[in-house]
């Protein structure tokens, strides 16, 4: 066992909104319910393992500043003392998911073979730790991103043995995902992606990227493996320009490559942001293509130009993203996952237990004010208010008409519409009205 990391730390309880406890949850309650379902089932929390546990609190300016008793993260031993600090963890959170990358839970070995024994020994490990505790995994990744020979793509780099090894690692990484009772397998192309066109050629790597998933979703299937396939978008960082720029050239890609019906987006708010997009703007294009799958619930400091994964803190954004994963039916086989990290100034395992029950508590309030608004029904009532003229049997018409009959009709019955407030102010003061 890991000596004492958590030790001094008891099991967070729901102590409500009126606690002054820093150490305990204010909104969060597992058991309550929410249009009919309990919280924690709406919600399905899910830890991330690299950042809480594998990231070593570098950033681009500086190196490590965490000293972890699982440090240096080169040893099969220590990634077990590590997987002991995480399950501790989860525990004192009530954690019922978490999720991890290969590159996380065991050590970086000098080939193939090293790296397939390492991730089968914690594999092992980790359904050990998963039966004593009843966590579960919400999803497996692998991490092709990192390691220097990742540094020109995986599935688009030009060399093909570097495609083979990525083929290999996620195969490795299904059938750890399978073994453990995964509900998801993620794709996250980091390096899919292009530093300049002079040296690229563009449509063979998005082939090959196309050929690539087309091989993870044929391997799903020769498992069995009943879960879901998560394409994640990023539109740069690290790469000048990734190829799943954000949710609607994801949907485009994969219909390209005809696999529309076989994937679907694992969204991240830091990501949307990064793309000049709102969170719930990407989950809406998502779910209006029924390809909503699961969210990485981060944020970005909008201070800074790059990736900070920071832990929520903003209610109204959370609200209005479970609005839309709500309205849209909820989760299936996806979840809330924490791909969030402490400032690399906060030192204690105390810190790392309260960034995630802070978070925890956000998405509690936005939840709850995302259902309160969605029995209201205010906004449902704006909208149908606003459409109300194509429910009209002309309008209708229209759609299935011609340009040349339109024309006809502006001119036939003077056709001159005026333009009508879109009330925004309206709607932005009822959503805080909740909030």
């Amino acid at each position: 066992m890991t000596a004492g990391f958590f030790d001094a730390i008891a099991p967070v309880a729901y102590e409500g909104p009126d606690s002054t406890n820093p150490m305990a949850f204010h909104h969060y309650n597992p058991d309550e319910l929410v249009m009919g379902k309990r919280m924690e089932d709406h919600l399905r929390f899910a830890v991330a393992y690299w950042h809480s546990f594998a990231w070593e609190g570098g950033d681009p300016f500086g190196g490590q500043t965490f000293i972890r008793p699982w440090h240096p993260q080169d040893s099969m031993a220590n990634a077990k003392s590590k997987a002991d600090a995480a399950f501790e963890m989860f525990r004192i959170l009530g954690q019922p998911y978490f999720c991890f990358h290969d590159a996380d839970v065991r050590p970086e070995g000098n080939s193939f073979a090293e790296n397939l024994k390492g991730l089968e020994e914690i594999t092992d490990y980790f359904g050990q730790k998963m039966e004593e505790t009843g966590t579960k995994l919400l999803w497996g990744t692998a991490n092709m991103f990192s390691h220097r020979r990742w540094m020109s793509g995986a599935s688009t780099n030009p060399d093909p043995d570097v495609f083979a090894f990525a083929a290999a690692t996620v195969k490795s990484c299904m059938d750890a995902t399978q073994k453990l009772g995964g509900q998801n397998y993620v794709l996250w192309g980091g390096r899919e992606g292009y530093e300049t066109l002079l040296n690229t050629d563009l449509g063979q790597e998005m082939d090959h990227m196309g050929r690539f998933l087309n091989m993870v979703v044929d391997y799903k299937h020769k498992i069995g493996f009943k879960g879901a396939i998560l394409l994640e978008p990023k539109p740069q960082e690290p790469s000048k320009h990734q190829y799943d720029y954000d949710a609607a050239t994801c949907i485009g890609f994969l219909r390209k490559y005809g696999l529309e019906n076989e994937v679907k987006l694992n969204l991240e708010q830091g990501h949307a942001i990064l793309a000049g997009h709102s969170f719930e703007h990407e989950i809406t294009v998502a779910a209006s293509e029924g390809m909503l799958g699961s969210i990485d619930m981060n944020r970005n400091d909008y201070q800074s130009g790059w990736d900070t994964d920071q832990f929520p803190n903003n209610v109204p954004e959370v609200a209005l993203a479970y609005y839309h994963i709500l309205k849209s039916g909820g989760f299936t086989t996806g979840g809330t996952n924490f791909d969030a990290k402490l400032r690399r100034q906060s030192l204690d395992a105390e810190d790392l237990i309260a960034g995630h029950i802070g978070g925890m508590d956000i998405c509690a309030r936005g939840l709850k004010a995302a259902a309160a608004m969605l029995e209201d029904g205010g906004l449902e009532d704006a909208l149908t208010t606003r459409y109300a003229g194509w429910q009209t049997e002309s309008a209708q018409e229209m759609l299935n008409s011609d340009l040349g009959t339109i024309f006809d009709r502006v001119l036939a019955e003077d056709i001159n519409p005026q333009p009508r407030s879109g009330r925004q102010e309206i709607l932005e003061n009822y959503v805080n009205r909740f909030v």
